[in-house]
């Protein structure tokens, strides 16, 4: 495997946001290899500490996406961070959630940050998001049959687009001295509840979008019965919880801070990604 100075290991290479931060730092030309389980650079797969070595082998700097649709990871990715360090990774970007460090350190993702902050010789950047715009066009918030249904209430939250994101962590990556130890929280630029984002897709698409809030159990047991473990059913509970009850993320200027550009609206993401819905609403 060819061994380049400045090699970013993207991993989640081939997921929302690994993509683009692998297209932007190409963009930069900056050296990239990603890593995912298919369709990647190299395997990667988190269930398999064997593709890890591989994988790392002659990174720089590594892009770090825990594994997904789980609750329960922190000592897969403690024992990754270690390899890294071993085998001479500087920098780590960690993409985590927004607001997880308030959570107590026995959550995955908060154990994941503390682990990653005590690595001595790895600098960092810690990078929490917003829940995405794409959740809407790729994931759980995807309208079907004209409706949107999940248990937020009335509660608003900062939707951020994944590109916005992308942007962030490229930065990161692309100049890690500059941002060593930085954290940053990309928000989009307003707050919206599901109903409003529901009647803006409506909008954009010339078709009715409405959200349908439903009672929260029977939203996560019908998650789970669809095929998400059950631990992130769980999870999934929580996160929806915290929008219903009014403590979603708000915005801030760390996309711009760090860009040199301001966030992406909802209005605007809505019309590009206007395609993406029109076999899943009502006619």
């Amino acid at each position: 495997m060819t061994e380049t100075r400045n090699m970013t290991l993207v991993l989640g290479g081939t997921g929302k946001t690994g993509a683009r931060v692998a297209s932007k730092l190409t963009g930069l030309g900056l050296p990239v290899r990603t890593a995912a389980r298919h369709g990647a650079d190299v395997r990667f797969d988190w269930d398999d500490p064997a593709t890890h070595r591989d994988a790392v082998r002659g990174a720089d700097r590594v892009y770090l996406i825990a594994p997904v649709m789980r609750a329960r990871f922190a000592p897969q990715v403690s024992a990754f961070l270690d390899l890294a360090e071993a085998v001479g990774v500087r920098h780590v970007t960690c993409l985590s959630a927004y607001g997880i460090e308030l959570a107590p350190p026995e959550v995955a993702l908060r154990a994941v940050e503390l682990d990653l902050i005590g690595h001595s010789t790895l600098t960092h950047s810690i990078v929490r998001p917003a829940w995405f715009m794409q959740n809407f066009s790729e994931t759980f918030l995807m309208p079907v049959d004209g409706a949107i249904v999940v248990p937020t209430g009335n509660g608003g939250e900062a939707f951020v687009d994944a590109e916005d994101i992308a942007a962030v962590v490229a930065a990161t990556l692309a100049d890690p001295e500059g941002h060593a130890g930085a954290e940053y929280a990309p928000t989009g630029p307003g707050i919206l509840t599901v109903s409003e984002a529901a009647d803006i897709i409506g909008d954009v698409t010339g078709r009715p979008v409405r959200h349908v809030d439903i009672d929260r159990r029977a939203w996560v047991d019908g998650v789970i019965a669809s095929g998400v473990p059950a631990e992130y059913g769980e999870m999934l509970q929580l996160l929806t919880e915290t929008i219903a009850s009014g403590r979603g993320s708000w915005p801030n200027d760390d996309v711009e801070k760090v860009t040199g550009a301001p966030p992406g609206d909802f209005t605007d993401f809505a019309r590009s990604t206007a395609a993406a819905w029109t076999g899943d609403l009502a006619p």
